[in-house]
C-alpha cells in the first residue's frame, strides 16, 4: 500500500488538475511530517506515563462497584484523582464528570452511579475526535483469564463478574488493563492542550468507567452523542497497550495491533488505514499491524460502543498479551513498559493531530444514503461526485481493484466536487475521496459503497 494519508501537499500540486482526468497518475507525493505534530509527539513523557500507571495501580482496586468514599482506595478516589490531574494539566481543558445512574442489569447487581471523566479541548469546529481508555479494573482470580482463553471450543464457563464480591473488594491494580490506556489518554490531554496548535476539530480525552461490566460507561456516552446528533470523526480506544512480554515468553516492543470492524470500506477501516499511514510518517520504526476484525475472538472494548452508533472507531492492543496477569491481582506496574507505552501514545498523537488539523471527510452519498457515483458521460467512465468539505482546498480521489483491500491509485483534483476517470469501470474498482486542507493535511477517505440489494421472498402458488 502506498501511504498517502496526512501527506502535506504543496499548492503547486493542488492547483494543477482539472475536473475531468486526462490521465490516471499513480504518482504519490513523498510523505512529509508536520513540524508542529513532530514537536507535539516529542513532548510525550515516558516518566509521566510510568508515574500515572503506578498511581492508578496504587488505589488497590478501581472496580466499578468498589468504594467511592475512601480518599485512597477504590474507584471513587481514582476518578477524583484523574479529574484533578486533568484539571492541573492545562487551563485549556474543560474537565467534567460525565455521570449516569445505571439501573441493575447484567454485571450491575444494583443501582450504581457511574462517572466517566472527560477532558475536552475545544477546536474551531464542534466535530470531535476521541482518544480514550477505561479506568475501571477487575479481579476474577489468579490465572482465570488464561484458563478461559485455553478452554476447549464450545466449553461454557460461568460469568464470574455476576459475583459482586469477586470484583468489588479484591485487589485489582489493573496496571496494563487499563491504567496503561488511561495514562496514554491523560498524557495526550496534557500535550495537546499545551501544544500551541490551533486544531480545527475538538479533541475529547475520555476515561471510561464500567468497561469490565460490559462497556457501560462508553455505551451510555455514545448513545447520548447519537441522540444529540454530535459529529464524531474518529474514536481511538486504548485498552491493554503497555506490555511487551506475552504469556508465551515472546517479546515485541516494535509493533502494535489495531483492530477495526468491517466491511472493508467502513469508516472504521478508513481510520485504521489512516493510523497505519500516520505511524509510517511519524514513527516508521513502530509498526502498526492492522487486524481486519472488530477485536480479539470473544473479547471487546469501548470502541464497539461507538461503532454501534455508526461512529468510526478503532482499538489499540499491545502485540503480545500476558493473559495470566490480566483480571487478577498480578496486573502490576512491572508488567508495563514505559518506552513501549510512549510509542503507542505517539501513534495516537500522530493520527489524532493530523485528522484534527484536516478538513472533515467528504460526504459521498445523497440525503437518502445513495452513493454519488455513476458511469457518465460515456456509460463506461467512473463519474464521482461528493459534497464539499468545509475548509478543503483540494481533494484526492482513490481507486483500487475490487478484490484488493488497499488503495492502489490516487490523483489530486483541486477544489471541485465532480471528477471523471475515463474508461475506468465502476464495476471493476472501488473508489474513494479525501479532502485536503490549506496546510496540506488530509481527511479520512470516504469510500463509495455499493448498497445492499434486498430481495423479497418469492411467493409460491398454492
Amino acid at each position: 500500500m502506498k501511504c498517502v494519508a496526512n501527506v502535506l501537499v504543496s499548492f503547486i500540486v493542488l492547483l494543477a488538475p482539472a475536473a475531468h482526468a486526462q490521465s490516471t497518475s499513480t504518482a504519490t507525493p513523498r510523505p512529509t511530517a508536520d513540524e508542529h505534530i513532530q514537536n507535539l509527539i516529542g513532548s510525550i513523557s515516558e516518566k509521566r506515563l510510568q508515574s500515572i500507571v503506578a498511581k492508578l495501580a496504587a488505589f488497590g482496586t478501581r472496580g466499578t462497584l468498589s468504594d467511592t468514599n475512601s480518599p485512597t482506595r477504590g474507584i471513587g478516589a481514582a476518578r477524583q484523582w484523574i479529574f484533578d490531574e486533568l484539571k492541573r494539566s492545562s487551563p485549556k481543558l474543560q474537565v467534567s464528570f460525565d455521570t449516569y445512574q445505571i439501573a441493575p442489569q447484567g454485571r450491575i447487581p444494583h443501582l450504581v452511579e457511574l462517572r466517566n471523566v472527560i477532558a475536552l479541548l475545544p477546536g474551531r469546529t464542534d466535530r470531535r475526535i476521541y482518544i480514550t481508555g477505561h479506568y475501571d479494573s477487575v479481579n476474577l482470580g489468579p490465572g482465570v483469564s488464561a484458563s478461559l482463553a485455553s478452554a476447549a471450543p464450545g466449553a461454557r464457563a460461568p460469568d464470574l463478574q455476576h459475583l459482586e464480591a469477586i470484583y468489588a473488594n479484591a485487589d485489582a491494580p489493573g496496571a496494563d488493563d487499563d491504567a496503561s490506556g488511561i495514562a496514554l489518554t491523560m498524557e495526550m490531554a496534557r500535550v495537546f492542550a499545551n501544544s500551541g496548535i490551533n486544531f480545527d476539530a475538538t479533541l475529547v480525552f475520555a476515561c471510561w468507567a464500567g468497561e469490565e461490566q460490559g462497556l457501560i460507561g462508553s455505551s451510555v456516552h455514545a448513545q447520548k452523542l447519537a441522540a444529540d446528533k454530535t459529529i464524531v470523526e474518529a474514536m481511538l480506544s486504548n485498552d491493554i497497550v503497555g506490555g511487551i512480554r506475552g504469556g508465551d515468553g515472546i517479546v515485541d516492543a516494535a509493533t502494535v495491533r489495531v483492530y477495526s470492524v468491517g466491511p472493508d470500506d467502513s469508516m472504521s477501516r478508513s481510520l485504521a488505514r489512516n493510523t497505519k499511514c500516520s505511524a509510517g510518517v511519524y514513527l516508521p520504526s513502530h509498526r502498526v499491524r492492522l487486524m481486519a476484525r472488530e477485536d480479539r475472538f470473544g473479547r471487546g472494548s469501548d470502541h464497539s460502543s461507538f461503532t454501534t452508533q455508526g461512529y468510526p472507531a478503532i482499538v489499540f492492543r499491545e502485540s503480545r498479551e500476558n493473559l495470566a496477569r490480566q483480571h487478577s491481582a498480578d496486573d502490576k506496574p512491572d508488567g508495563v513498559n514505559a518506552a513501549y507505552l510512549a510509542q503507542n501514545a505517539r501513534v495516537n498523537a500522530a493520527v489524532a493531530a493530523s485528522l484534527a488539523l484536516a478538513p472533515p471527510a467528504p460526504k459521498v452519498t445523497d440525503d437518502r444514503g445513495r452513493p454519488l457515483i455513476g458511469r457518465d458521460p460515456s456509460g463506461y467512465d467512473a463519474s464521482l461526485r461528493w459534497l464539499a468539505s468545509p475548509g478543503a482546498v483540494a481533494y484526492r480521489v482513490f481507486w483500487r481493484d475490487a478484490w484488493s483491500s488497499d488503495w492502489q491509485h490516487n490523483e489530486i483534483v483541486g477544489n471541485v466536487n465532480h471528477f471523471v476517470l475515463p474508461d475506468v469501470s465502476i464495476d471493476d474498482f472501488v473508489f474513494g475521496v479525501a479532502a485536503i486542507g490549506s496546510d496540506g493535511h488530509q481527511s479520512l477517505i470516504s469510500a463509495y459503497v455499493s448498497p445492499e440489494r434486498h430481495m423479497p421472498p418469492v411467493k409460491l402458488a398454492n
